[in-house]
Parts: structure tokens; C-alpha cells; sequence
């Protein structure tokens, strides 16, 4: 039998702990942030900075602990955000003297986070022997090495033809 938290049944704008179930962690990345009026549960508007993901219809309220843990992660520049994936995860917190459900960043960066590969691209294709290209792949990151095995496949295939 499917669970279904009560909080599911009303539209709320934001999203929240209550999305996910116990244990259950989703991938989001991040499109935009900015500062925006929210309204409270007790009907009181005050201006809160909430992030926008791709694909999401919905925005997250980001409080001082999540954003600390995106500085973690990526840093304190926000703008350095966009186009990062974030881990969101519920966890039970202590707040207004109760045990409450919380939307919480995970301090992990996402195994499927998206890599710039713009400059690991240009010290690929720039080799001008097998032996470079192999010291230059190895010198990548794992994460970037994933993404452009490709790439070093074609500059590969290219050196070795050139022979």
C-alpha cells in the first residue's frame, strides 16, 4: 500500500520535506536563485531567497543552514551555483521546541553532477602526441575523465591516424 503525507493534499508553492519519504533523497539542479516575498504559515509575507531547479515547478525557501551547505559544496558565490546539482534529502530538526520535518541539502555533491568540460575539452584536443594525450587525461578529475572519454577517444583515434 502507497504512503501519502497529509501535506500532499493541499498546493503548497514551495517545496518541502514532506515530498520525500523517509530515507528518500532527490537530485535538483539548481536554474536560479533569487529573493522573493514569501508567506508564512501563520499568513505574515516577509522576503526570503529561494532557489529555482530545472525541470521543477516548484521553488525551495533556502534558509541559512542549506545555503551553508551549498557554500560547502560549490561556494559562497551564488551566482557560481546555477547549473549546480544539489542532493535534497528530509531530516527530523529540532525548531520552535519541536521535533519537525525538514527539507535539508545533502553534503554531498551528486554523482550525476553535471562537468564543465570547456577547458579539459582544449587540453585534450590540443595533444600532439599518444604520450601527451595520455598524461593529460590522467591528469583530469575522475568526474572529467568520465565526460570526455569521448573526446579523448576522437583525439586518440586522430593521433594514432596521424602516424
Amino acid at each position: 500500500m502507497s504512503e501519502t503525507h497529509w501535506k500532499q493534499n493541499f498546493n503548497y508553492k514551495y517545496t518541502g520535506a514532506y515530498e520525500l519519504k523517509q530515507g528518500e533523497t532527490k537530485v535538483v539542479t539548481i536554474a536560479r536563485t533569487c529573493t522573493e516575498e514569501v508567506m508564512d504559515t501563520s499568513g505574515k509575507k516577509q522576503m526570503c531567497f529561494v532557489a529555482y531547479f530545472e525541470g521543477q515547478s516548484k521553488p525551495m525557501v533556502l534558509n541559512k543552514t542549506n545555503c551553508k551547505t551549498i557554500e560547502k559544496l560549490y561556494s559562497p558565490i551564488i551566482e557560481k551555483w546555477i547549473g549546480k546539482q544539489i542532493c535534497l534529502e528530509s531530516k527530523q530538526v529540532k525548531a520552535f521546541g519541536d521535533v519537525v520535518d525538514a527539507l535539508r541539502v545533502k553534503n554531498i555533491v551528486p554523482r550525476t553532477s553535471k562537468v564543465d568540460i570547456t577547458i579539459p575539452q582544449q587540453l585534450l584536443e590540443a595533444c600532439i602526441s599518444l604520450d601527451d594525450l595520455k598524461s593529460t587525461y590522467l591528469s583530469l578529475s575522475k568526474d572529467e575523465q568520465a565526460a570526455t572519454v569521448s573526446i579523448k577517444d576522437a583525439v586518440k583515434a586522430r593521433l594514432s591516424g596521424s602516424k
